[in-house]
């Protein structure tokens, strides 16, 4: 059902980067579904229970996977949202898919064919984020592993591409080849606008362009839109620099949706 309605309308996959504690969750699913209730959209709640990639081994994780499927299920029961999280481990595919709707595959991960192909064994929707180091057209064997494995609920998601040093560009042309394999494409507008390890120790970035990422993809005819958001995102515990004031939600999600 869910997957169908992300087929029919624009979908949106939003939340805080990482889970800071139960309260910012609840802020923020708030918001995200008083949005999808408003525009009748297919809203979706994201937070990461693990960190796993972080730049400095002193960076904030999350508070790991037993606390973190908690916390989304109460969001899940309190709000009635569509949950996705990311998994990093084989073994985690299983205990995840018993809370959340979508499992997400990262970005540095989407080639690991044992962790894709556990995720696709909970026949729950698999969001394979597309490396930064590869194509548009490289993605068609990612999703062919969980498709192969028994799953054909796919969303492909274009994050931009390394580009020198501490910076990515997006090709927008990636959309177009993503769309020809049949799957949902999503733009990933909020990761997309990061400068990996730019901020001495930390991910920097700038949030000014999410918007305009969100129209561009659009314009290459996006099917949906994943943007992290935060009430205070300049003393968020992750990914600050490029995730939405919450506030400013609403106003980047409504001119993508005529």
């Amino acid at each position: 059902m869910l997957f169908e309605k992300m087929r029919q309308k624009p979908f949106f996959i939003l939340g805080p980067c990482v889970m800071e504690n139960q309260e910012l969750l609840y802020t923020v699913a708030e918001k995200v579904a008083e949005i999808g209730q408003k525009y009748n959209i297919p809203v979706v709640f994201k937070s990461s229970f693990d960190k796993a990639n972080r730049t400095s081994i002193h960076s904030y994780r999350g508070p790991g996977i037993e606390k973190g499927l908690e916390m989304l299920l109460k969001v899940k029961e309190r709000f009635g949202l569509p949950i996705l999280t990311d998994i990093h481990e084989s073994y985690q595919a299983a205990i995840v898919g018993e809370v959340v709707d979508i499992l997400q595959i990262p970005a540095f991960l989407c080639r690991q064919t044992d962790l894709l192909v556990a995720a696709a064994k909970t026949g729950k929707i698999v969001n394979i984020k597309k490396a930064q180091f590869l194509s548009g057209q490289d993605m068609f064997y990612p999703a062919q592993k969980v498709i192969e494995a028994g799953n054909d609920q796919v969303i492909l998601t274009e994050r931009g591409n390394m580009y020198g040093y501490n910076n990515l560009v997006v090709d927008f042309r990636n959309i177009h080849d993503l769309k020809t394999f049949g799957h949902p494409v999503c733009m990933d507008c909020t990761h997309s606008v990061q400068r990996p390890g730019a901020a001495g120790g930390k991910t920097g970035g700038d949030r000014t362009f999410v918007p305009m990422m969100a129209l561009a993809a659009k314009a290459f005819g996006a099917d949906g839109y994943f943007m992290e958001t935060h009430p205070d995102p300049d003393n968020a515990l992750s990914d600050g620099p490029n995730m939405i004031k919450l506030h400013d939600l609403e106003n980047v999600i409504v001119p993508l949706l005529g």
